[in-house]
C-alpha cells in the first residue's frame, strides 16, 4: 500500500471516531512508524508501506481512535520549541503555559535568580526557564517519582542536569533553602468537574496531576501558604489558574501578603496566570 492510501485509511477512521485533527494525527502516526519526517513523508506520498510498518502504524491508529492522545502516542510534545519527552506519568505541557514562561522571562532577563518549580511534571517550565535565564539555577520539586524521571530525562536532554536539583517529595518539606521565584501548575480543577472534560483528558492524563478538591483550589492555597516561607522579601510567585478563579485567587494573595503583578490571558482571552510578589 502507497502512504496516500495509508493516510486516507488513517483519516478516515479517526474522522469515523470524532478526532477533530484526524489528517494531521493520521500523517503523524504514520511518520513515528517509518521513523521519518511528516514532511518527508508528504513529498513522496508514493511511497510503499511495507507490511510491519503498516501493522505498527494500525496499532497506533487503533489507540489514537480510543482518544488516547497524540503527544502520549509519539512520547513527544513540543514546547518552548523544544520536544520534550511526555509519557502517561506526567501532563502534557500545554501552549497556554508558554504565556507564563513568556512573562517571566521578560521580567528576569539578564538577572541571575533561584527558581522553585512545584509540581515539575515534565520539567518543561524549569527547562524553558533556564534555557533563557543563563545564569540562574532551579529545584524542580514533584511527589511522583514517575514525573521526577520524566523531568530529570529532558533536563538532561537538553543539557540542564547540572542547573537543576530534582526532589521527590512533597514540597511542603521544603525549608533550608529561599527561592527568588517559584513557580507552579498545580491541578486547578474541582474535582465534580473531572468528569466533564474531554475523553483524551480525563480517561488518560493523571487524574492527580488534574484534581484541585472540592473548588479546585486545595494545592493553589498550599503553594501560597508554603511560598511566604520560602520566597525571599519581594520574590515571585508565578501561578497557573483556572478559567474564573482569579477573584478567589487574588483574594487569598492578598491576604497573604502579596501584590499581584500581572495576570495573562491565553488564547480564548480567559486569565490563566497570575504573578504576584511577596512584601
Amino acid at each position: 500500500m502507497k502512504a496516500l492510501e495509508v493516510i486516507k485509511t488513517g483519516a478516515k477512521l479517526l474522522k469515523e471516531k470524532d478526532i477533530p485533527t484526524y489528517i494531521l494525527d493520521t500523517e503523524l502516526i504514520l511518520s513515528k512508524s517509518l521513523n521519518k519526517s511528516r514532511e518527508e513523508i508528504l513529498i513522496n506520498l508514493e511511497q510503499n508501506i511495507n507490511k510491519k510498518s503498516f501493522s505498527e502504524f494500525y496499532e497506533y491508529l487503533i489507540r489514537r481512535s480510543k482518544k488516547e492522545p497524540i503527544a502520549y502516542l509519539l512520547k513527544e510534545k513540543e514546547f518552548w520549541s523544544k520536544k520534550f519527552f511526555v509519557n502517561k506519568d506526567t501532563l502534557i505541557p500545554r501552549p497556554e503555559t508558554e504565556l507564563l514562561v513568556e512573562k517571566i522571562v521578560t521580567f528576569f532577563k539578564k538577572k541571575r535568580i533561584t527558581i522553585l518549580d512545584i509540581g515539575t511534571g515534565t520539567g518543561c517550565i524549569i527547562i524553558s526557564l533556564l534555557s533563557e535565564l543563563k545564569n540562574s539555577v532551579g529545584t524542580a520539586v514533584d511527589i511522583s517519582s514517575k514525573a521526577i524521571a520524566v523531568a530529570k530525562k529532558n533536563a538532561c536532554k537538553f543539557k540542564l542536569s547540572d542547573r537543576i536539583k530534582f526532589l521527590n517529595k512533597p514540597f511542603e518539606n521544603i525549608c533550608d533553602k529561599k527561592f527568588d521565584l517559584i513557580v507552579s501548575n498545580p491541578p486547578y480543577i474541582k474535582r465534580s468537574d473531572i468528569k466533564n472534560l474531554s475523553e483524551d483528558i480525563k480517561k488518560f492524563e493523571p487524574r492527580m496531576a488534574l484534581d484541585g478538591g472540592n473548588d479546585g483550589l486545595d494545592l493553589i492555597k498550599k503553594v501560597i501558604y508554603k511560598s511566604k516561607k520560602i520566597l525571599k522579601i519581594n520574590g515571585m510567585l508565578a501561578l497557573e489558574i483556572g478559567n474564573e478563579q482569579k477573584k478567589r485567587v487574588s483574594k487569598i494573595l492578598k491576604d497573604n501578603n502579596f501584590r499581584i503583578k500581572y495576570f495573562i490571558k491565553d488564547y480564548r482571552n480567559n486569565i490563566r496566570c497570575v504573578i504576584a510578589e511577596y512584601r
